[in-house]
């Protein structure tokens, strides 16, 4: 009995090691006595990243490569072993060959792909980190005698460098895909330029496609979203023994990554748990004018600006056929020579050299950084004393970047970027400063002008109205009072009626307090009577239309034309009228209230 439970145990303890092997349970090692065979995988420690086969997508051929655990191969694979040699079927594998190489062997036992150290050792093992570094580790010891992270695919990630050696050349790139269904080593590459001032570059076919601007010490200058975006700030570039190394210094646990797309394009994205996919937060080149040297030398671009390329100021088109026509990778030329050109030719020596600023801009390539000078004066001073210094620029917190020879891949932002200071020759500059003089006397002349006409305008428009108030009595006198009033029975002398003064409806306000029921004289079938006090004194009496009172423009003409003809010394005398919108209003004198006999008799 109890060798019969010894046997079942057994035979238990082979059915989990079989299924193990079945479905890659195999730990975060592979060792020579325990590879990964298709479809097997292996998890790190703190499952966070998993190493096994897959293919991309419209494709049937079985690559290495490894991706987040929770995250699907099909929606990003972060590293490909074999990127260059697929394999047809589902019978790869991946060990540790006999000179203790990790290697990727088809069904055939033929090597395509292998880590490739050189010096043999044994007793080698392989381990996929939390940090999603797949490491090979030899001897007792475990010394580490390579990594992923040193040959990295099209994508980066947290934990990972770029490094770039100065004197030797030598790189850690980034390679993008073919395409997104082949992994190959596509035509675009990434990683840190070491010349002069470090900048991060994307190459098309080895030459350059983008560039970041140099590094300021916080930030590369040349991107201008590099404050809004949460993970473009967690670049470090440091230096050691002539080699620069780019790092992103953030918790892996955002799964921010960085692709360089088969298309060329750089991308920042991040892995939204909510809705379950990729977020793209910032990509580059985002603009025509992010292309390198898009304008040539001494051109400047602005995304902006239609033409997108114009030359400098004091610079002129190589070739005007060519930019005329919208093809300007040759550049611009200067009008002007340089002091220092004709010192060294030995003709005759002009004034000083100046510079003239470029505010918001993306600095030239290649700049060289220079220690000493602790001030923007000092960097200025110093480029001036140096024939071949053409332009200079000080960044704060950073300090003094020069440059000689061409300026190349300039760029205008609306935002961001920095001040770049170009060297002019002195009459270039004054040239400018007058042609400035002259365009703001210009606008001033055209500035006055305009006031002028429009001061002249509103007077002609007030005059005009003042006018024409003036004449609608007498117009409405005539036409009116003639046609409809007298229905063609025109009296003897109705021509001779001649128009009292008009009256501004805001004077007989002011005169009758604003017909103030303390001024009303009486009511009667045309309105109310109001007394009043023109500014020069004259006291005067009011008649104002009713809008009740069932009368209008006809009874008000018709009282116009009989009291203009019936003129006597013991008649109230009509002095004028007032129609202005709704209002109608006659304006008597004012006669005190007293009996008919004291007029007639005195």
């Amino acid at each position: 009995m109890g060798l019969g439970n010894c046997e079942v145990a057994v035979a238990l303890l082979l059915f989990l090691s079989c299924s193990s092997s079945v479905y890659g349970d195999a730990g975060d090692t592979i060792t020579p006595s325990q590879p990964i065979k298709d479809p097997e995988a292996i998890v790190s420690a703190g499952k966070k990243f998993e190493l096994g086969f897959f293919s991309p997508v419209n494709s049937t051929y079985r690559y290495v490569g490894l991706w987040y655990s929770n995250i699907s191969a099909e929606t990003q694979v972060l590293w490909v072993a074999n990127r260059n040699n697929p394999i047809n079927d589902s019978s790869g594998m991946m060990t540790i060959s006999e000179d203790g190489n990790l290697v990727v062997l088809n069904g055939q036992g033929e090597v395509l792909w292998s880590s490739n150290v050189s010096n043999g050792f044994y007793q080698s093992t392989a381990q996929l980190t939390d940090d999603g570094n797949l490491v090979l580790k030899a001897g007792l010891n475990g010394n580490l005698v390579w990594q992923s992270f040193q040959q990295p695919t099209d994508t980066y990630i947290p934990k990972m460098t770029l490094s770039s050696n100065a004197r030797t050349g030598k790189k850690t790139l980034l390679m993008s895909w073919r395409s997104s269904s082949d992994p190959s080593v596509g035509n675009f590459s990434a990683g840190l330029n070491p010349l002069g001032i470090p900048e991060f570059f994307i190459w098309y076919n080895g030459h350059p496609f983008w560039r970041s601007g140099p590094w300021g010490g916080q930030n590369f200058i040349g991107i201008p979203g590099m404050y809004t975006s949460v993970y473009l700030e967690g670049f470090s570039v440091q230096e050691a023994d002539d080699t620069f190394t780019l790092s992103l210094i953030r918790d892996p646990v955002f799964r921010a990554t960085y692709v360089l797309t088969s298309h060329g394009k750089f991308i920042e994205q991040y892995w939204d748990y909510g809705k379950q996919g990729w977020e793209y937060t910032w990509e580059a080149p985002s603009t025509e004018c992010d292309i390198y040297g898009k304008c040539g030398p001494f051109g400047s671009c602005g995304a902006q600006n239609s033409p997108i390329c114009t030359c400098l100021k004091g610079f002129v088109a190589k070739n005007k056929d060519e930019w005329n026509k919208g093809i300007w990778t040759s550049g611009c030329v200067r009008m002007t020579s340089l002091q220092c050109d004709g010192i060294q030719n030995g003709s005759e020596v002009g004034k000083e050299d100046g510079f003239m600023k470029l505010e918001m801009m993306k600095v030239p390539t290649f700049a060289e950084y220079w220690s000493n000078p602790s001030s923007e004066q000092e960097c200025k001073d110093e480029c001036l004393m140096n024939c071949s210094c053409v332009a200079y620029s000080y960044y704060n917190g950073f300090g003094c970047m020069a440059w000689t020879g061409n300026l190349i891949d300039i760029q205008k932002f609306s935002e961001g970027g920095t001040d770049l200071n170009i060297r002019l020759a002195y009459t270039e500059l004054v040239a400018d400063n007058m042609r400035n003089r002259e365009i703001i006397i210009s606008l001033s002349v055209i500035v006055g002008a305009i006031a002028i006409c429009i001061c002249l305008f509103f007077s002609w428009k007030w005059m005009a109205t003042h006018r024409e108030r003036n004449l609608i009595c007498e117009e409405t006198l005539s036409s009116e009072a003639q046609d409809t009033i007298f229905d063609g029975n025109l009296p003897e002398n109705i021509m001779e009626v001649k128009l009292e003064p008009v009256f501004k409806l805001q004077i007989l306000e002011t005169a009758t307090n604003n017909f103030d029921i303390s001024m009303k004289l009486g009511q009667g079938g045309f309105g109310a009577v109001y007394r009043g006090k023109l500014p020069d004194g004259q006291e005067i009496a009011v008649k104002r239309l009713s809008r009740t009172s069932g009368q209008g423009l006809e009874e008000l003409m018709n009282e116009v034309v009989v009291i203009s003809k019936l003129q006597h010394r013991n008649l109230v005398r009509l002095l004028g009228c007032c129609v202005e919108g709704e209002e109608m209003m006659l304006v008597y004198e004012y006669m005190p209230n007293k009996s008919l006999d004291a007029f007639l008799f005195g």
